[in-house]
């Protein structure tokens, strides 16, 4: 059996049948809108051939509990996608084959993964507050379900500072794991959003932002240049976020939005993330800038690597107000940026060719949306739709943008 030990610890002398007691228990809460949390209150084996926890009960009698642990329990269409996970406690439980001494937490990576918005709302800010949580300055191991090839790897960083142990991928392990206790499902606070009435320690959205700052500073100057330009020295830097290869919500006249970004004095640097893009070189760029403008997309999680008191534009397309507040402005004003909002006009739609500026759609998008968000409707919204943005009227949001990076440029020097 091989022992793996906890950070300044001392691995434990343990039999090959690991003998566990009979007073554990399994605990699962289920009153929460967006997820469901268990716990194994003692000792507990993981088979992942079979996706069961085993804890063994005080009497013969086998109690089995269920749980999908991912954050959106009330999406019947993604949580069908997701692995359901069993704990067992009963009279047997299945040989150790390696032992921890740390305790597991353990979700999936599964879902709407590989969306860079999905990533965080669904997965890092969930496990940061989780964390926080149930395991506040304290050891564990994350033992992680559905986990692309490639999400290890790309979040290295990140997850290590949530736990320097290696994380166990549930899909590419056969071995038996043991752990004294496990908590399975990640807590969540709604879109985009850590609570700090919730959490014990008061943590908010800044601490999330200072751990991002540890997983990629790498103890670089924050206001460090990524790289040389010339003639940008008196020139705040913006970063605009292009969908220029994106199925909708394009600006159709990006470099005319460009040309008048350097007229008012902006550095522009485009900024078209993809699925492998470096995060250690996104947090750089982003981070030494002092701006950034983008159309509501996943792409705007990207936020979140900037400076407090930076400044950040979102434009807003026809019928996603709701959803440009809740998933990025909320965000905004947790990390103290300076948040703008550039809701476009009708006339700045491409909508309004295909359906007519006196339809529904483009006249009093509220009203279509007031018993939720029909897939239908959304879809028109968020696939259907970009944007020739009014540069007159887009200048004024830019201008009063610049005021606020130069500022803040400033204060930096």
């Amino acid at each position: 059996m091989q022992t793996v030990k906890s950070q300044n610890r001392q691995p434990m002398q343990r039999a090959q049948q690991v003998q566990l007691p009979l007073t554990s228990q399994i605990s699962c809460n289920r009153t929460y809108l967006r997820y469901d949390l268990c716990s194994i209150n003692g000792p507990t084996v993981l088979d992942p051939t079979t996706s069961t926890f085993f804890t063994m009960g005080p009497t013969s009698t086998v109690q089995v509990e269920k749980i999908k642990p991912y954050p959106r329990k009330y999406e019947d269409y993604i949580m069908a996608q997701i692995k359901e996970l069993s704990l067992t406690s009963g009279p047997t439980s299945p040989p150790c084959k390696i032992q921890h001494d740390a305790p597991a937490l353990v979700f999936s990576a599964g879902g709407y993964t590989g969306n860079f918005f999905h990533d965080f709302n669904d997965g890092f800010i969930p496990l940061f507050i989780t964390v926080s949580f149930i395991f506040p300055n304290r050891d564990f191991i994350m033992v992680v379900l559905q986990a692309r090839d490639w999400w290890p790897s790309k979040y290295a960083d990140l997850l290590k500072v949530f736990s320097e142990h290696p994380v166990v991928t549930l899909e590419k392990d056969s071995a038996t794991h043991c752990f004294p206790s496990a908590t399975l499902g990640l807590m969540s606070h709604g879109f985009m959003t850590i609570d700090h009435t919730l959490i014990p320690s008061s943590k908010t959205f800044m601490h999330f932002r200072h751990l991002l700052e540890k997983a990629y500073d790498h103890g670089r100057s924050s206001i460090s240049s990524p790289q040389h330009r010339p003639n940008s020295l008196n020139r705040p830097r913006l970063i605009l976020v292009s969908r220029k290869h994106n199925v909708a919500r394009t600006i159709m006249n990006q470099e005319e939005v460009i040309q008048v970004m350097k007229e008012i004095g902006f550095d522009v640097i485009v900024f078209e993330p993809r699925r492998d893009t470096s995060l250690d070189e996104s947090y750089a760029l982003i981070n030494s800038s002092h701006a950034m403008v983008g159309v509501h997309g996943a792409g705007l999680t990207h936020a979140l690597f900037l400076r407090p008191r930076s400044v950040f534009i979102q434009v807003v397309p026809i019928g996603v107000d709701w959803a440009a507040d809740v998933f990025f402005g909320r965000m905004a004003r947790g990390i103290n940026l300076e948040y703008i909002e550039y809701k476009i006009g009708v006339e700045e739609s491409s909508l309004v060719k295909k359906y007519g500026k006196d339809n529904m759609l483009l006249k009093d998008p509220y009203a279509l949306q007031k018993k939720g968000w029909p897939i239908e409707i959304m879809d028109i919204y968020l696939k259907e739709q970009n944007v020739k943005l009014d540069l007159l009227r887009f200048r004024k949001s830019l201008e009063g943008a610049y005021h606020l990076a130069k500022k803040f440029m400033h204060k930096e020097g």
